[in-house]
């Protein structure tokens, strides 16, 4: 049975990769999505993000689920734009019971010390990006009156800093991680009267175009001591986002009404000290 039936679910960065899988499994557990993607690429992240082709699909993935989609192009670097579309996605949907802020970008094998476009690109995404999601959409949680579920996708870098190098762009994405889960613990704080879960998950290297586009193989083969990245103990380089989604679809759930501020790796084991 599905668990999620006539809940409305934020996803962010949901065009493809990891922000897809949680849309399509969170529909297929009942949910209608609120799907946010920036839709264009970032001069300073070397490389191709999301396409509005790639939302489209998308939308007919969770449409063939059965459920609801509203597809919302905007930049979680601009609060405002996320707060029109969050409203487009309420006025459409009702409001708000999940909030999966998993939009985010990396920059591996940018090695510029000084590179503060990169730095600064990297953090507006990947941590006040996050911020701005949080932000946007409790009031409409708090409106509903029946709790909710927010999850801050971080990373194996929130937890350890393995493949530090010196650049801003490792420096930026180490920082961003790691704030997400400072984000989580004050937002588990401040709104649990209020029945809200907060929560991260912390993902090692997943198989998605974040990784797996030329710019990042090339980086890996031409430096393989430095895929310290893709460190984990287990034996497997990379985890599938589908991992990342059944942890995503679990802390969403019933199964986890009494777990907040938890910070779950998902990561075969990178961040075991």
């Amino acid at each position: 049975m599905a668990d999620l039936i006539d809940t409305v679910a934020v996803v962010t960065g949901a065009a493809r990769g990891q922000g897809r899988s949680h849309a399509v499994a969170l529909a297929a557990e009942g949910a209608d999505i609120i799907a946010i993607d920036r839709c264009a690429d970032i001069d300073s992240i070397p490389y191709p993000l999301a396409t509005k082709d790639d939302l489209d699909e998308t939308v007919r993935l969770v449409e063939a689920q059965g459920r609801r989609i509203v597809p919302v192009v905007a930049d979680v670097r601009d609060l405002d734009a996320v707060a029109a579309g969050v409203r487009s996605g309420v006025d459409a949907l009702g409001e708000i019971d999940i909030v999966v802020a998993n939009a985010g970008v990396v920059a591996i094998g940018r090695k510029d010390p000084l590179d503060t476009e990169v730095y600064r690109d990297i953090v507006e995404t990947n941590l006040n990006g996050v911020w701005h999601t949080i932000v946007a959409t409790v009031p409409s949680i708090i409106r509903k009156g029946r709790g909710g579920s927010i999850i801050l996708t971080s990373s194996a870098q929130g937890l350890v800093g393995k493949g530090g190098d010196g650049s801003a762009a490792m420096f930026a994405y180490a920082a961003a991680k790691h704030g997400v889960v400072g984000l989580m613990r004050s937002a588990a704080n401040a709104y649990a009267q209020n029945n809200i879960r907060v929560n991260t998950v912390h993902p090692s290297g997943v198989g998605t175009p974040m990784i797996l586009n030329d710019h990042t193989l090339k980086t890996f083969q031409e430096n393989p001591n430095g895929a310290a990245l893709s460190a984990n103990l287990l034996p497997v380089p990379f985890v599938d986002a589908q991992d990342v989604t059944n942890a995503v679809v679990f802390l969403a759930g019933p199964k986890a009404r009494y777990i907040t501020g938890v910070a779950l790796p998902v990561d075969a084991g990178h961040a075991v000290m």
